[in-house]
């Protein structure tokens, strides 16, 4: 899994947990002046994943007032991008002009050397914050930056396809070794580049590389949104994507990957994770088979025991054994 260090507040003394989180958070993304209401005893938990040179911080914590002021702008600019992704709670905040709302699954974009205040309401909150290089993300001038901060839909198109993304990482790095942090930290500068070119209408701007490799995940997030239709094929992928399918095939090879071998593999693992489900014991395998578009049993057969080495009869019958939950299963 991805390194990862972590700060719960309530593991300090009560009277040493504000400065600690101020300190903490000042380090991750800029030096801040907090305020909040709890500071007496205050409740906040963060978790910080490094991708190379990008960090994205899982975090949950009470009312606070964050304000990075112009003297700290001009006493330490580490020059970053910040993202952050509400998922619960709400806020606002404030560039000098009127004060923006945010609500669940928006974004909201700034950059250290540009003073702010970002409030939070009275009830703890929950964000997925990021940081990248000012330098990592290509913008046609540096004013073109000061447009694209603000509040961001989180719920559609490439900011949609960027708060998926964020929230499947955060929620599980199992499935990644700490030689993937690199490539996933170039994974989040493409869709950051891709979404700020689309905010300034610029996709001209953005290199020939990660405008392929953005629209390589949106194929894959389009491929696993729709993994239950049988008739989900290259054709169908290469046009609901108005590609053509030998363009759609030098994306995957890119990638090292076919994009048949993909779908089934995508197929396969829901599959299993269903067949490891107790919830979903009485549904019978060639119903499992079916869900995930492999209409006929005895393929499915032989192409899960190619991937995993036994039959999906064996592996229900094991996870019943051992009481497994579908995320335990090996």
């Amino acid at each position: 899994m991805l390194h990862e260090s972590v700060l719960r507040t309530k593991d300090l003394p009560p009277a040493d947990r504000f400065e600690a989180w101020t300190e903490r958070l000042g380090r991750t993304h800029a030096p801040m002046r907090l305020l909040s209401d709890r500071a007496a005893d205050y409740q906040g938990v963060q978790r910080l994943i490094g991708l190379g040179d990008v960090t994205i911080w899982p975090a949950s914590f009470e009312q606070l007032v964050f304000q990075r002021t112009p003297r700290l702008v001009r006493q330490s600019d580490p020059e970053v991008y910040h993202l952050s992704l509400l998922l619960r709670g709400e806020g606002a905040a404030d560039w000098g002009g009127p004060r923006a709302a945010y609500r669940v699954k928006d974004l909201h974009v700034s950059h250290s050397s540009r003073a702010f205040e970002v409030s939070t309401g009275p009830d703890p909150v929950s964000i997925v914050g990021v940081e990248i290089p000012r330098s990592a993300v290509v913008l046609p001038g540096r004013r073109a930056e000061d447009r694209v901060l603000g509040r961001v839909d989180g719920q559609s198109g490439l900011g949609a396809l960027l708060t998926q993304f964020l929230i499947q990482l955060s929620d599980d790095t199992t499935p990644y070794r700490p030689t993937d942090a690199t490539r996933l930290g170039t994974v989040v500068v493409d869709l950051v580049t891709a979404l700020f070119a689309h905010l300034l209408d610029a996709e001209r701007a953005v290199t020939p590389e990660t405008r392929a490799r953005a629209l390589t995940l949106r194929i894959k997030e389009f491929v696993r949104r729709n993994l239950a239709d049988p008739e989900l094929t290259p054709a169908t992928i290469a046009a609901a994507h108005h590609v053509s399918r030998s363009y759609l095939y030098r994306l995957f090879q890119e990638e090292g990957l076919t994009v048949s071998s993909y779908l089934r593999e995508q197929r396969l693992k829901n599959a299993r994770r269903d067949l490891t489900d107790p919830a979903l014991d009485d549904l019978p395998i060639h119903a499992v088979a079916a869900r995930w578009g492999f209409p006929r049993a005895a393929e499915f057969t032989r192409a899960f025991r190619a991937e995993y080495g036994d039959t999906p009869s064996d592996v229900r019958a094991e996870a019943g054994r051992r009481g497994l939950s579908p995320t335990e299963a090996p």
